[in-house]
């Protein structure tokens, strides 16, 4: 669900269905998950071949979609190992979506958020001074889906989404609209760890609204303080999490 969500969210499209592809998703997703240790071996050709019940080729061409992406290294006489975190492409859109299919981690739910900071207040401050008739318009459609679907998790946070979606588009600025997937994977993984009942979300509402607010009246300064204190929030409520953990 959340992968699928994702890949809407973002207008990308997940890889080009094939059997290599299946299984470089399949072995993606075991790695982001933690199934596959940084600095382990995974299993060679012959025995992914049988494992999956395809050819040598396939699994071939399954772990170049891999290396490429940065999960994996292939050394010749050694294998095929999984190389540390902070070399992986994470933000390659595959890869925040295979992330999804992990349980909620809140430290990595906070590098997220703690990386939204940095953008996302300037983002909503140029929305602010630049955003069109129709992108102010489809803040206020985003707003007012994630009033219709408060009691709904899974359907608020994809309104959730759209709201800063359309935020980062009336901001103007293309390369930060290239970093919407991290916010996306951000909202979409933390409604299983934050959001437990449709009461937080009534609470996180007040938040949205105040941005679109002062969107709406041309605030830029209001519209950045107000989006500093949304993401704050949700800094707050994964802090809280990760203190009874």
């Amino acid at each position: 669900m959340e992968e699928a969500s994702y890949y809407n969210l973002k207008a990308a499209a997940a890889l080009t269905p094939s059997l290599s592809s299946e299984v470089a998703a399949q072995v993606g997703r075991s790695i982001v998950t933690g199934s596959h240790a940084p600095g382990s071996l995974i299993e060679d050709e012959s025995a992914l071949s049988l494992r999956f019940g395809v050819s040598r080729t396939v699994i071939r061409d399954a772990m170049k979609v891999l290396v490429g992406k940065g999960l994996l290294e292939v050394r010749r006489g050694i294998g095929t190992r999984v190389k540390p975190r902070e070399e992986w492409g994470l933000l390659d859109d595959d890869v925040l979506a295979w992330q999804l299919s992990a349980p909620a981690r809140s430290s990595t739910l906070l590098q997220l958020a703690e990386t939204r900071q940095l953008f996302e207040p300037e983002a909503a401050a140029w929305a602010a001074e630049r955003a069109t008739r129709a992108e102010r318009e489809e803040i206020a459609c985003a707003i007012q889906a994630m009033r219709d679907e408060v009691s709904n998790p899974q359907k608020f946070v994809v309104a959730d989404a759209r709201f800063h979606r359309a935020v980062l588009r009336g901001a103007h600025n293309d390369f930060l609209l290239a970093l919407a997937g991290i916010i996306y994977s951000a909202l979409l993984s933390s409604i299983r760890l934050t959001n437990p009942d449709h009461e937080t979300n009534r609470k996180i509402l007040p938040f949205h609204e105040a941005v679109s607010d002062a969107i709406m009246r041309g605030d830029s300064d209001g519209a950045r303080e107000r989006m500093g204190y949304l993401i704050e929030d949700a800094v707050c409520r994964i802090n809280a999490v990760m203190a009874v953990e």
